[in-house]
């Protein structure tokens, strides 16, 4: 008897791990090993496999004199299922159903010295006992033996509490990282991880497609509304902070984060984004007629109540969901936190962090305005040594991360920089001092460029 707790949520097991790739002896071993190593989680209960034992089984193994007198296993299987089962000689109608006729041994031939009393004739037509011609084995059956796309398989499945989300993440990292690969070696197995896992990674997928599919058409409307590029990027920009206000939110609520989260940060994106366009219009509007930094804060100082009010109206419409204790509630309680969390840090975000961003566009956009400018002047030995720059940054970037991406190692020239650092992380933290190096070189350079045209053109005054 095992017993499970209450879970609300998605069917299925909090564990459920499959073996296959094996005999059944095999699978059933791996089963009984894995459940040992699980045993010492307390957060682990219910451990069971459906590959359980029956009656005892009798294996045939076809002798030296069987095989002399021509016998083979899948004819002495076929001749035995027949005797043992009846043999279905013919079929006839009776009125609008069929009858068959079935030839079958007598009930009293049906005893337990069957095997030891079975004669079988040979192609010569003589008749030996079964008992000399195979060798018999017992050993204790399974009841059920399961298939999944005809590969044998068995499921350890079982509960793991969720009270301590700590302890089931350390769980399924152990599981991962050590249990199961240790398993698969030993037993030469293969594994994968079902039920509520599988559910979890399709749901997440399915999750990743919808976020880009939405942030990709939110992007693509506002684009059109603003007439912009960058626009829509400074109005979108509060969205990720908003997950700041979701953990916080969880962690006061000593709630763990969980696939109901996802679908209320889905919900956030498209809400969160509503204060953004209200204030970015306005300060659009106020642009019109002054410069751009009154605009910034007469059009925040302007959208302060509205922006407040529509906040607000969906955080206390939403708050008294936190405090409900039915059961039935308790399920939809990450997608509430993540709602009235991260709409509340996002209203502040949105009153500081976007204004400021609409002044850093504006700055952003006048340096590149000069840079055009400068690009299309009389110097033409500006232009080329920015195209000389940018060639030596994407040389550098192919001798360093490009190379450790497709070669999945160090260009043997580095291989003494920061031997302590992993793969990727050297890679990157090259990659970027190179970068620097390099921009300041450029910048001294350019500099003692400057300095001597204009030495030259005092000398000639």
């Amino acid at each position: 008897i095992s017993f499970r707790g209450w879970n609300s949520g998605p069917g299925g097991d909090a564990l459920d791990i499959q073996f296959y790739g094996a005999d059944s002896e095999t699978l059933k071993s791996a089963a009984q090993d894995l459940k040992t190593a699980l045993a010492r989680f307390p957060v682990v209960s219910a451990l069971e496999d459906d590959l359980s034992y029956d009656k005892e089984e009798l294996i045939l193994d076809l002798t030296a004199q069987g095989q002399l007198l021509g016998f083979t296993i899948d004819g002495l299987g076929r001749v035995l299922r027949n005797r043992l089962n009846g043999l279905e000689a013919a079929t006839y109608p009776v009125g609008a159903r069929s009858a068959s006729i079935r030839i079958e041994l007598p009930e009293k031939e049906l005893t337990a010295d069957f095997i030891e009393n079975m004669q079988l004739r040979t192609a010569s037509g003589t008749y030996v006992p079964l008992a000399d011609l195979v060798s018999v084995k017992r050993r204790a059956g399974f009841s059920t033996v399961r298939r999944e796309n005809g590969i044998r398989r068995v499921s350890i499945t079982g509960d793991v509490s969720e009270d301590d989300p700590a302890a089931a993440d350390e769980v399924m990292v152990a599981l991962k990282t050590e249990i199961l690969p240790d398993i698969a070696s030993k037993r030469q197995v293969e594994w994968r991880l079902a039920g509520l896992a599988e559910q979890e990674q399709a749901f997440l997928n399915d999750a990743r497609i919808g976020l880009i599919l939405c942030l990709t058409g939110i992007y693509l409307v506002l684009t059109w509304v603003f007439a912009s590029w960058t626009r829509p990027l400074i109005i979108m920009s509060v969205i990720p902070f908003g997950l700041i206000g979701t953990i916080y939110g969880h962690y006061i609520w000593n709630v763990p984060l969980s696939l109901f989260t996802v679908v209320g940060l889905l919900g956030m994106t498209g809400i969160i984004i509503n204060d953004s366009i209200v204030l970015i219009t306005t300060i659009d509007e106020y642009a019109k007629e002054r410069a751009l930094i009154p605009s910034v804060v007469a059009g925040t100082a302007d959208r302060l109540r509205p922006v407040m009010l529509t906040t607000l109206t969906t955080v206390l419409g939403l708050a008294p969901l936190l405090y409900e204790r039915s059961s039935q509630a308790q399920f939809l309680k990450p997608t509430v936190i993540t709602l009235v969390y991260g709409l509340g840090f996002g209203m502040l975000l949105v009153l500081l962090m976007v204004p400021a961003l609409v002044a850093v566009q504006h700055d952003v956009k006048r340096h590149l305005r000069s840079f055009r400018f400068s690009l299309g002047g009389r110097s033409g030995w500006i232009t080329a040594s920015i195209g000389v720059l940018t060639l030596l940054v994407l040389g550098w970037f192919g001798a360093t991360m490009g190379w450790a991406i497709f070669s999945n190692a160090m260009l043997p020239l580095f291989d003494d920089v920061l031997p302590t650092l992993s793969l990727m992380p050297r890679s990157l933290v090259m990659f970027f001092g190179g970068v620097v190096c390099l921009c300041v070189l450029a910048y001294i350079g350019s500099f003692a460029a400057t300095m001597f045209g204009a030495g030259r053109a005092t000398s000639r005054q």
